[in-house]
């Protein structure tokens, strides 16, 4: 029976959002194996490079414009990060592309490039899980064995763990991911999209001192966001005199955070795991 090769060189395209990355990686297998059972190579990351659609501030992003900057934005990417990395397309032994879930006119558009470039230089083309791909990559950068995940991200709100040969999902929004919820209200307070809708929420929680009380929804292992920005969009729309944003951001961030930890927490209690991993993007 014969191994796996000793070192993989791989070719990454990720385009599911406005985000747009272009990454290449060496994995060098020495014997190495994990709790399931699995091989677990050493990672080294030889380029990351990318770049960013960002609508006007208090604008959300179509799928189509986001889909027009990544056609004219991934092949200088390509180049970049093979610079970058020393490596030719010779040295390459696979591409990777997100295969979803996430935007679809995106998403094609950079799968056409992957399958393209598969072709031309006579390369595997490996479609890869866009939540599973956050996971595995947090595990490799960390070292993580069998951690209980949280992964939070504009699209996805889930609580998972692997068991048996895959990853169960033990809780996860009830309707909008808290992504979405925390770029849905940036756009009501009319901030800018650059460098990320929820780190300038962020920076204006910082200076935020006053708690307002907000919906506060879990049932069970799931939570619900929904209500929460109905609730606060509303006092930021009807009452902007009364609360100031960064207040508003401040008692958004400590609700919902709190919301995640308790659901976390119950999940790390429920099979007994003391690793916590926090992946999304």
């Amino acid at each position: 029976m014969v191994g796996p090769p000793t070192t993989i060189i791989a070719l990454g395209l990720e385009g599911s959002a406005n985000k747009l990355g272009v990454g290449i990686v060496r994995h060098v297998y020495a014997g190495g194996v994990a709790a399931g059972g699995e091989l677990r190579p050493a990672l080294e990351e030889l380029a990351n490079v990318r770049d960013t659609y960002n609508p006007p501030a208090g604008e959300g992003f179509l799928p189509r414009d986001v889909a027009a900057h990544h056609r004219a934005t991934i092949m200088p990417l390509v180049t970049q990060a093979l610079a970058e990395a020393g490596v030719a397309p010779s040295d390459l032994d696979c591409i990777c592309f997100t295969k979803g879930p996430g935007m679809g006119a995106p998403l094609q558009a950079v799968a056409l490039v992957a399958r393209t470039l598969a072709q031309l230089w006579g390369l595997p083309l490996v479609g890869v899980n866009h939540c599973v791909g956050h996971v595995e990559m947090g595990r490799a950068i960390t070292g993580a064995d069998n951690p209980v995940v949280l992964y939070v991200s504009g699209g996805n709100t889930q609580i998972i763990a692997y068991s048996q040969q895959t990853y169960r999902i033990f809780g996860e929004t009830l309707d909008i991911a808290i992504g979405n919820c925390l770029d849905r209200f940036a756009r009501v307070l009319k901030l800018p999209n650059d460098p990320s809708p929820g780190y300038n929420i962020e920076q204006y929680a910082k200076r935020g001192s006053k708690y307002i009380e907000l919906p506060y929804t879990v049932k069970g292992m799931d939570v619900s966001f929904s209500g929460i920005l109905s609730f606060i969009e509303k006092l930021a729309k009807t009452e902007p005199d009364k609360h100031a944003p960064e207040d508003l951001c401040f008692s958004l961030q400590e609700t919902m955070f709190a919301m995640l930890v308790e659901i976390t927490e119950r999940a790390m209690a429920h099979i007994g795991s003391d690793e916590v991993l926090i992946v999304g993007g």
